[in-house]
């Protein structure tokens, strides 16, 4: 190469070098990197679990690099936790769109059933997300300065609702807020997570419209039928026939 053309090579190559103390903005430092992560990370996390998620493959999704996630999130257990504490907050915040203050009791209940019913169809990474903790033994929300605060509004509103039930004889006056919430989720969680194993052991599709409807209706009855019980009516029920006939057997 000719002196001229190496002049030529070295001039370009310095004007598309960035100059001295002004490095050259990096994507990841751009506006919106720290939602773009989480968002990646919250598939990564839903799809391979705290364990089997990778910080690597989170950085190349989300066009940063990994020193940037240990910005803006400390490590990958902080980044897991804060992936979970996202997702409480967004049901927690559908929950009070749900405005349970201004329902019919028995209204009310039946809005917050089928809320959390669709709620873990519409969002399958929520459920994958508390299957994984849960394998952790819960140590990430353990951990957690606002997972207390995220979920006193949601029983603040349930305990009101109950206690305005009860005022009205509508609902049972020992009915525990956050039992019937756990049953509530509980009811619908299971068949959602297990919903492949029991259609193959039920033989029954039940991801059909009409086993979809009768579950929800289901739920909705029990939950009902508990509050709407008085405590000392199901004391003293008589046991049913079949009950019966076992105990002459």
């Amino acid at each position: 190469m000719s002196n001229r053309s190496t002049t030529l090579a070295q001039a370009a190559s310095a004007s598309a070098a960035p100059a001295k103390g002004r490095p050259r903005k990096q994507a990841e430092d751009l506006p919106g990197s720290r939602e773009r992560i989480l968002q990646v990370a919250t598939t990564e996390f839903a799809r391979h679990g705290a364990q089997g998620a990778r910080i690597e493959r989170i950085a190349a999704d989300a066009r940063v690099n990994v020193r940037m996630i240990y910005h803006h999130f400390g490590n990958k257990d902080d980044l897991f936790l804060t992936v979970l504490e996202e997702a409480y907050r967004v049901i927690r915040e559908r929950e009070r769109d749900l405005q349970l203050d201004t329902l019919e009791p028995r209204e009310g209940i039946r809005r917050l059933v089928r809320f959390s019913w669709n709620y873990y169809f519409a969002h399958p990474e929520f459920t994958a997300l508390l299957n994984s903790e849960n394998l952790q033994e819960g140590r990430h929300v353990a951990r957690s300065q606002q997972l207390a605060s995220l979920n006193s509004p949601l029983l603040d509103a349930l305990t009101r609702l109950l206690e305005r039930g009860a005022r009205e004889d509508v609902f049972r006056a020992d009915a525990d807020p956050m039992q019937v919430y756990v049953s509530i989720s509980a009811l619908g969680y299971f068949y959602v997570s297990n919903r492949y194993t029991l259609s193959a052991i039920f033989q029954r599709d039940l991801m059909s419209a009409s086993c979809l409807d009768a579950r929800l209706d289901h739920i909705t009855a029990m939950v009902l039928a508990y509050l709407c019980e008085r405590p000392d009516t199901a004391a003293h029920a008589p046991p049913p026939a079949s009950a019966k006939a076992r105990r002459r057997t």
